[in-house]
């Protein structure tokens, strides 16, 4: 009777086991995780374009003596002044010239006297007809001479050629005229300051003329200017193009300083991806590809410019190809996934200036 009841739990247990199935096992298909997928393919990325130079006076004029061996007396400008056209700059002491005009005034008065004498002794045997010839010569070489003399006289006062500011001064009291020396002085015509900015050869396209920049200088003052200039040809060694940027005239804008500018408005058609698209770790930046398999692997990218939530890559996958839309889901190379494209969507307006990966010798997009 014992070992009757001892035997049923037994039983019972082998009649349940006897019920249970086997547990099913999943194929690699379906533990494949469902991933959204978009496509490297062209877009047009609205943002800014940053691109860095000098400040350079837009037309420079040089002043200097147009007449040599003359002391200098005064001297009226000085560096930072803003001088009208016309005006005096400096003084050269006029003694010496003005003996020499003397001298040549009285010459010409009387080779024009010689000259009268044998006005109306033409063909009339007094005199030979070279020596009235002579006389008449003469006269025209003293008052040549005379107006010379003259025309140096009124180069002793050198004035400014154009409106502007005083860069540089190079002359004092005291020196010595020479033709062909250093200039005395450098200007800036209207004091108009441009940036001359270096563009790196594929982003030139994105800039137009007349198109608005704010330039920001290195005490973190701004300025909005227009650009006046895009570069026709591009530097051979450095493969840049210079951009001119016109400024407003303001003291603090000064020739020689430097300066950052952004372009605002700036757009290209470039290979684009989501900015999620994109993961950054200590290697660099990545993108996740999905093969025509549907397996993934891990592709490293250059990213470029950024705008409206895209990023541009320079270098990676082909146009066409297919990326995990989150870059934040793990994945390891050789994964199995169940793909479905993303919904399509509009470009998204620029939250912050476009940015561009550094590149070796030139100033990029940022």
């Amino acid at each position: 009777m014992k070992l009757a009841k001892a035997l049923v739990p037994v039983a019972v247990m082998l009649a349940l086991a006897a019920c249970r199935k086997p547990p099913e096992v999943q194929t690699e298909a379906q533990r494949a995780r469902a991933v959204t997928v978009v496509k490297v393919e062209p877009r047009a990325i609205t943002g800014s374009l940053a691109a860095s130079g000098d400040l350079v006076p837009r037309e420079e004029a040089a002043v200097a003596p147009e007449v040599s061996g003359y002391r200098v007396t005064r001297v009226l400008a000085e560096v930072g002044d803003y001088v009208r056209a016309g005006q005096t700059l400096a003084i050269i002491d006029p003694a010496l010239l003005d003996a020499q005009v003397a001298q040549a005034r009285a010459q010409a008065a009387q080779a024009e006297d010689q000259a009268s004498r044998v006005k109306d002794l033409d063909d009339q045997g007094v005199l030979s007809q070279e020596q009235i010839v002579q006389r008449r010569l003469q006269a025209e070489v003293a008052r040549a001479s005379l107006r010379a003399l003259t025309t140096q006289r009124q180069k002793l006062s050198v004035s400014a050629p154009v409106s502007g500011v005083i860069l540089e001064k190079n002359v004092r009291p005291g020196d010595m005229s020479a033709v062909g020396a250093t200039p005395w002085f450098r200007m800036a015509r209207d004091g108009q300051v441009e940036l001359s900015a270096d563009v790196a050869e594929d982003a030139l396209p994105r800039i137009r003329v007349g198109q608005s920049a704010t330039v920001t200088l290195p005490n973190g003052v701004t300025a909005v200017g227009r650009v006046r200039l895009v570069s026709p040809q591009i530097n051979p060694q450095t493969k840049l193009g210079e951009v001119r940027i016109t400024l407003p005239v303001r003291a603090d804008i000064r020739s020689g300083g430097f300066g950052r500018a952004v372009f605002e408005d700036a757009q290209a058609t470039v290979l684009a991806v989501p900015e999620t698209a994109i993961r950054y770790d200590a290697d660099g930046a990545k993108v996740v590809v999905v093969g025509a398999d549907n397996r993934v692997k891990r592709v490293p990218v250059q990213a470029g410019a950024r705008g409206g939530g895209y990023v541009e890559i320079v270098k990676g996958p082909p146009a066409g190809s297919r990326i995990v839309a989150n870059a934040g889901a793990l994945f390891l190379d050789g994964d199995l996934v169940r793909p479905s494209d993303a919904p399509a969507q509009t470009a998204k307006p620029a939250a912050q200036p476009a940015a561009a990966a550094p590149a070796a010798s030139a100033p990029v997009a940022k």
